[in-house]
C-alpha cells in the first residue's frame, strides 16, 4: 500500500488541511492517509493551544468525509514533545512493507534541515510536498533540499489558499465566527466547546461600533500572527489588541473611568490610550503590566518600548484594513525587522501629523529620538 503520514498541531484543523490531504491522495495514488495531531509541538509553545483530545476530535470531524483518512492518537498517547523522526520510525515498524510518505508544505521543507534527526526521517518516508501558496518558491526549496539530502522528496501539485490557524484561533478567542476557515462541523465544535476563547475580553465589543470592532479584530489577527516569532505569548497579544480601543467612545465622565486622572498636555486624539489602559485594569481586570502599557502607548509610542508595546503600536497601524501611501513597505519591514519598522512608522506618523497640522504628542517625538539614538547607528 501507499500510505502517507500527515502530522501537525492542527490547532485547529482548517479547510486547507483537508484540501491538502485530498490533493495528495489523488495525485500520489495514496491508499491511506494517517492524520496525527501532535502532543506538544517543539515550535508552538507560545500559542494558544486547545487540549489534545479536542484537537483530536476536531480532526476526526474534519476528515470524516474522506474514506481513506484515519486520525491517530499516537503522538497524544506518547506525550511529551512530538518529534517527527520518532513518529516516522514508529509507523515504519507498523508498515514495514508499505511505501510511506510524509505530507508537508513548502514552508516546512524550507526548514527541514533544522528538524531533529532529518536523515532518520528520510530513512523511513519520502517527503510529499505541496506549494501551499507559492509554486515558484517550492521549486527553489526543492532544489536546495536536494542539494542537502540528495533526494527523498516528491512534489504534488496542490497550490492552496492562505488560511492561518493563528487567525482562526484569534477569531475564536474573541468570540467571532470561524465560518469559511474551518469545516462546518469543526466550526460548531469550536463554538460549543469555546475552544481558544478569552471570555474576559468579550464584553469590550459593547463599547465599540461595528466598524471599530472589525478594526480591533484585524489588529488582534495582525498582532497574533507576528507574536510567536518575537517570543511574545499569543494570548497577551490578543488581549492587548482586543482592549487597545476599549474607551474610544467613552467620555471622561463615564462610570468606567471613575477615579481616572487625565495626563496633562496630551492631544485629545490620543487620550483614549490612557483611558483604555485604566479601563483595561479596572473594568476588565487586566493586571499584566506589559499588556497595560501596550494599550497605554499604542497610539503615541514612547521611549524604550517592550516588544509587546511595539507589536500593538504597529499592528494598529498596519492591520489589513489600513491603506495609505507607503504601507506596503512598512508591512514588509514588519515581517523582517520590528525595530526598523517601528523607526520608520514613527517617522511616517510624525510627518503625517505635521502635514495635517495636527498636534504631535511629545511621547511620539521622544520615541522617534530614542529609536534614532538606539538603532540608527
Amino acid at each position: 500500500m501507499k500510505i502517507a503520514l500527515y502530522g501537525g498541531a492542527f490547532n485547529p484543523v482548517h479547510n486547507e488541511h483537508v484540501n491538502i490531504v485530498r490533493a495528495a491522495a489523488e495525485e500520489l495514488g495514496l491508499d491511506k492517509v494517517i492524520v496525527i495531531p501532535s502532543a506538544v509541538s517543539p515550535h508552538k509553545r507560545m500559542s494558544l493551544v486547545a487540549r489534545g483530545k479536542d484537537r483530536l476530535e476536531a480532526c476526526r470531524l474534519a476528515f470524516a468525509g474522506l474514506s481513506f483518512a484515519e486520525v491517530s492518537d499516537y503522538e497524544l498517547k506518547r506525550g511529551g514533545i512530538s518529534y517527527s523522526y520518532i513518529t516516522c520510525r514508529h509507523f515504519k515498524k507498523l508498515y514495514p512493507c508499505d511505501e510511506l510518505y510524509f505530507i508537508m508544505g513548502a514552508d516546512m521543507l524550507r526548514t527541514f534541515h533544522l528538524w531533529r534527526e532529518p536523515e532518520e526521517i528520510l530513512k523511513c518516508v519520502t517527503l510529499a510536498v505541496c506549494a501551499r501558496e507559492n509554486e515558484r518558491d517550492l521549486s527553489a526549496d526543492l532544489k536546495e533540499f536536494n542539494r542537502r539530502f540528495k533526494g527523498g522528496a516528491v512534489k504534488f501539485g496542490y497550490v492552496g489558499k492562505p488560511v492561518s490557524s493563528t487567525a482562526v484561533r484569534t477569531l475564536a478567542a474573541l468570540g467571532e465566527d470561524t465560518a469559511g476557515y474551518v469545516p462546518d462541523s469543526v466550526r460548531l465544535y469550536i463554538r460549543n466547546k469555546k475552544l481558544y476563547a478569552i471570555e474576559d475580553v468579550w464584553k469590550v465589543k459593547k463599547y465599540l461600533t461595528d466598524e471599530r470592532w472589525a478594526h480591533t479584530v484585524r489588529v488582534a489577527v495582525c498582532a497574533a500572527e507576528r507574536a510567536r516569532s518575537l517570543g511574545i505569548y499569543e494570548e497577551d497579544a490578543i488581549i492587548a489588541a482586543a482592549l487597545h480601543d476599549c474607551t474610544k467612545y467613552l467620555s471622561l465622565n463615564a462610570e468606567e473611568l471613575k477615579g481616572f486622572t487625565p495626563p496633562e498636555k496630551v492631544p485629545s486624539q490620543v487620550m483614549h490610550q490612557f483611558t483604555g489602559a485604566y479601563a483595561a485594569e479596572n473594568t476588565f481586570g487586566i493586571k499584566n503590566r506589559d499588556i497595560l502599557n501596550a494599550i497605554k502607548y499604542h497610539t503615541t509610542g514612547r521611549e524604550n518600548m517592550s516588544d509587546l508595546e511595539k507589536l500593538i503600536f504597529l499592528a494598529d497601524l498596519l492591520e489589513a484594513g489600513r491603506d495609505f501611501p507607503g504601507i506596503g513597505a512598512l508591512r514588509n519591514l514588519f515581517e523582517r525587522d520590528l525595530n526598523g519598522c517601528l523607526a520608520a512608522a514613527l517617522e511616517h506618523q510624525i510627518n503625517y501629523l505635521k502635514s495635517s497640522g495636527a498636534q504631535i504628542c511629545r511621547l511620539t517625538e521622544r520615541a522617534r529620538e530614542y529609536m534614532k539614538e538606539t538603532y540608527d547607528k
